[in-house]
């Protein structure tokens, strides 16, 4: 039979599990909030944890916290960042908006484990109390958009590293298939040759840029309201908090976070995560875009334009033998699909801000630090199974190019637009290349049709 322990608040009294580290503040959250089976990632858990362990660290040197208490629940936290009592944080994403659910859910843990560290029994608050003293200096509005961005900042820094990867990946074939001619392609109608590789250096160069793009926002990010506690004017916390606790997290991080020059913002508005997402979106549009070309010009392969091979990785029909689908591709696209609604609901989350509040936070978190892993994730799989793998069908490639009508680009120059049309239209009609019509035509010469339909010299 479970057993309880009743705990008392300011609403009375509440019956927790007596085997847990949280109290009545996180019980009453997990009878009010049952609403879906997500929870707050624990990147975001553990960097709160970070701040409640920085936090303790500097109210004892400001000699605001008794060298014991603090000991304690800098043990409790360190616990806690190092992936320990997972089991404690339960509460729904979809809970009061400024996270203080969850936040107290913290600081109760902590509470509880650091009095247990001390000898003393959980759900007493003694003699750690779970505000007065793991929450001391700080306010929920304070420690939740400051928790979201040392996480999405941290976990940024490992999504860069696939795009590397991803990066290096497409270099490597933008070299590979530097002398593989082909027809480009303009409305998905033929347009004028190119190579394979100049093909693969536009997918390099997105990467490039969106890596460029992320960068772009750790400015932002790295600036943290907290000391600003409530609302930024910083009531109930030691001036020199905000700078001292910014300056620990730094050290433990290795990333420049500091106090952010006006609070208030940060605070009340979540800006500085629109704009992620709005560069997340961006380099799921990027993907996108780039999945879908490969699904293309690797279609087929018999009917299809069968220019491109990808790995295959799995049968692709339970129903036709020997079918081979483009499983990578379709499996970022769907990650895609996701960041693009994700910055959608981030978008609104950022507009409901009232006042001198933001007041959706836990959707913010949740929703950036998914589309952040779910991205990071996603790039590992594209980069190692199918970038890696991809081989070129040059002999495609060719007799597409030679085929393509828009050979006769570089000839309307001395012929004339018009007359270039004409012979484009008698060669379509009469099922005919470009090379025998110019021929029967007596316009050019074999050899200067040779100069002015070579390919690769349109490349």
């Amino acid at each position: 039979m479970k057993k309880y322990r009743i705990e008392k608040d300011s609403l009375g009294k509440v019956k927790v599990p007596s085997d847990r580290y949280y109290g009545a503040q996180t019980q009453r959250a997990i009878e009010n909030f049952r609403v879906s089976d997500f929870k707050f990632p624990f990147e975001f858990i553990k960097a709160l944890s970070l701040i409640k362990w920085c936090a303790a660290e500097v109210n004892s040197e400001l000699k605001l916290l008794d060298k014991k208490i603090s000991s304690a629940i800098i043990k409790a936290a360190r616990e806690i960042y190092e992936g320990k009592l997972k089991d404690e944080f339960p509460l729904d994403i979809f809970q009061t908006g400024s996270g203080t659910s969850t936040n107290m859910n913290i600081n109760e843990v902590i509470a509880n484990r650091a009095n247990e560290i001390l000898g003393y029994e959980k759900g007493k608050k003694y003699p750690v109390h779970p505000n007065d003293h793991v929450n001391m200096g700080q306010s929920s509005n304070d420690t939740v958009p400051s928790a979201m961005q040392i996480a999405s900042r941290i976990l940024l820094n490992e999504l860069i590293e696939e795009l590397k990867k991803l990066r290096d990946a497409f270099r490597k074939k933008e070299r590979e298939f530097k002398k593989v001619i082909k027809t480009g392609r303009t409305h998905l109608q033929d347009a004028v040759p190119m190579t394979l590789g100049q093909e693969f250096s536009g997918y390099r160069s997105q990467i490039e840029s969106n890596i460029r793009r992320i960068k772009s926002t750790f400015k932002s990010l790295e600036n943290l309201p907290l000391g600003g506690t409530a609302i930024g004017t910083g009531v109930n916390s030691h001036p020199e908090f905000g700078k001292r606790i910014c300056k620990k997290i730094s050290e433990k991080t290795g990333i420049k976070f500091k106090e952010a020059r006006n609070k208030f913002e940060y605070i009340a508005t979540r800006d500085c995560m629109v704009e992620l997402m709005g560069v997340l979106n961006t380099l799921a549009v990027s993907l996108m875009k780039i999945s879908n070309d490969l699904r293309l010009l690797s279609s087929g392969p018999m009917t299809g334009f069968d220019e491109i091979r990808l790995p295959e990785l799995q049968p692709g029909s339970s129903i036709m033998p020997g079918k081979i689908n483009p499983v990578i591709p379709e499996m970022m696209i769907q990650v895609c699909a996701f960041v693009n609604g994700a910055c959608v609901a981030v978008s609104i989350g950022g507009q409901n801000a009232p006042l001198e509040l933001n007041m959706m936070m836990p959707l913010i978190t949740f929703l950036t630090i998914n589309s952040i892993r779910i991205l990071k994730n996603a790039i590992n799989l594209f980069t190692e199974k199918c970038i890696k793998g991809i081989k070129a069908n040059e002999e495609i490639c060719r007799k597409y190019a030679e085929m393509s009508f828009a050979l006769i680009t570089p000839l309307a120059k001395k012929i004339g637009y018009d007359r270039a049309s004409k012979i484009v239209l008698k060669a379509y009609k009469e099922k005919r290349s470009i090379r025998d019509v110019l021929i029967e035509e007596g316009i050019l010469s074999k050899e200067e049709i040779e100069q002015f339909l070579d390919p690769f010299k349109m490349t």
